[in-house]
Formats: C-alpha cells, sequence, structure tokens
C-alpha cells in the first residue's frame, strides 16, 4: 500500500483531539510510506457553514499553526516516512473566486490535495451539508423535492467542480464521489445514475484528475460501501484514471483502515508524489 492520501487533523471541528503526531506514528506502525494530511480548508468567509453545528471545517484562524505543525513533523520523521501537507477543498458553486483566492494564498504550502462536494444548494437557496447526519439529509431530500432531483443536483456540482477554473493550485482530485450514498441503507438510491457516474469519470479522464478511492463509507452504518463502488472502480481502472487510497480518518486510530479491501485494485501515488 503506497499509503494514506486522505486524512484529517486535531485541526478538523469535528474529528478526533489526536495531535497529527499520533496518526504519523500510526502511519509508520502500519508501514505507510506515505501519509497526505487533507485538513478541510476553512469555507469561502461569505459562506455560511449549513451544517447544524457548524463545524464542517478548520478553523481559519489556525491555518497558518496547521501548516507549521506539518511542517515540523515533515522534519522529524523525514527518515521514516513522507508526510504530505494539503487541504481538502469544498466546492460550492457561486464561491469559486474566494475559493480561488483560498488557493492561491496557501497553494505555495500544498504538497497533496483533495476538492470535494459536501455542501448544495436547494431551489429555495438554502444550503444543505448532505453528509452531516442522516436526519439532515432527508430535511437536504425534501427541501430538494425528493432524492432524485438531490442526487442530480450532486453530481452536477461534482461536475462542475472538476470543470471549474480554480487557478494554479486546484486539487486535481476529486474526493469520495459517491458521498450522496452515506445514507444509502435509510434512503435507497432512488435511480441508477450510472450512467451519470460514469459521464463524470470520463470527464475527470479528461482533464487528466486523479480520484480519492475511500474506505470511510465501509464504516458508515447506513452506507457500508466504499466511495466510489467497486464498479465504479472498475471503470476507472478501465479509463486509466489514477486510484488514490484514503482512509478519511478523522482519528489517529483510522489510518490505513479498510485497505485491505483495496488490494484489488492498482492504487497509485498521487501526481507529483514519488516513492
Amino acid at each position: 500500500m503506497p499509503g494514506d492520501f486522505h486524512v484529517h487533523t486535531q485541526y478538523c471541528q469535528h474529528g478526533a483531539d489526536d495531535k497529527m503526531e499520533a496518526y504519523v506514528l500510526q502511519a509508520i506502525e502500519k508501514g505507510l510510506t506515505h501519509l497526505s494530511f487533507t485538513e478541510h480548508a476553512p469555507l469561502p468567509e461569505s459562506f455560511t457553514d449549513p451544517a447544524p453545528h457548524r463545524d464542517s471545517t478548520m478553523d481559519r484562524n489556525k491555518v497558518e499553526a496547521y501548516i507549521m505543525e506539518g511542517k515540523t513533523l515533515q522534519k522529524k520523521y523525514r527518515n521514516d516516512l513522507q508526510i504530505n501537507i494539503g487541504f481538502e477543498v469544498d466546492y460550492i458553486r457561486g464561491y469559486e473566486q474566494e475559493t480561488q483566492t483560498f488557493l492561491d494564498t496557501y497553494g505555495p504550502e500544498m504538497d497533496d490535495g483533495i476538492l470535494s462536494v459536501h455542501m448544495l444548494q436547494a431551489p429555495d437557496k438554502s444550503f444543505f451539508c448532505i453528509d452531516f447526519s442522516e436526519e439532515e439529509f432527508g430535511r437536504a431530500a425534501d427541501a430538494f423535492g425528493g432524492l432524485t432531483p438531490l442526487y442530480i443536483a450532486y453530481y452536477n456540482s461534482l461536475t462542475s467542480s472538476v470543470e471549474a477554473e480554480l487557478g494554479l493550485f486546484k486539487p486535481k482530485r476529486i474526493g469520495h464521489i459517491t458521498l450522496i450514498q452515506k445514507f444509502q441503507l435509510a434512503y435507497p438510491k432512488p435511480a441508477d445514475f450510472l450512467e451519470v457516474q460514469q459521464h463524470l469519470l470520463e470527464i475527470i479522464k479528461k482533464k487528466g484528475y486523479e480520484l480519492d478511492v475511500n474506505t470511510a463509507g465501509l464504516y458508515k452504518p447506513l452506507c457500508k460501501e466504499i466511495y466510489p463502488s467497486a464498479e465504479l472502480i472498475a471503470y476507472a481502472e478501465k479509463l486509466d484514471i489514477p486510484l488514490v487510497p484514503g482512509s478519511d480518518s478523522h482519528a489517529a486510530a483510522g489510518i490505513g483502515k479498510g485497505f485491505e479491501q483495496l488490494s484489488a485494485y492498482t492504487l497509485q501515488l498521487p501526481q507529483g508524489l514519488h516513492m
């Protein structure tokens, strides 16, 4: 296994208090060669976090501390592990310029990064964090007029994220592209979106981007599936899209969790990283 390339830290307001060094030590113990810290980048300043606890991302005032702590660990463990510092950046339609401003500012400090969709705007202009909870997902479905339009909005936003112009430092890895199915055992998928999903992968291929193969869904009680599904991973392999493994860990014990489920796939390092 080349490494774990989707990892959060104590700077995440909805994660564990484990220090970054605890994640590093766990990665070394598991025999990983690479570890990417991809903390949730602050949301645009003019955007209000729609999650009920307002805890979707890191505190904007702690970005510098996060980067400095990461750099200190890079030096301390340089002979044991390649540590990468970066962000998981939210794509939110209508906030592209502010997102690019953040990337222009901190992009030179980023070794790695992920572009994800968590926030969707309903027809009444209200926003929802679609992975916050089963209850919030149900509220979102009601606001969108049903599960089908909610799914359509999600995949439209993902497509927009891939195609968006976000500047030189735009992340080239697209995060957990089936996150909309996090609560699928309570809210079954309303239709077969395979054609839509495959089209998204074809756009990812055309852009030369990578795919986050994310084991977190295996451990979500209402999902029980890797993001994306095995069927979509197989299609991505057919297209020769680089598959980059990530645990999406929000606690040190989650490093590399579920990676044994990925043994059938050809996994790669993120672009620009080397053994």
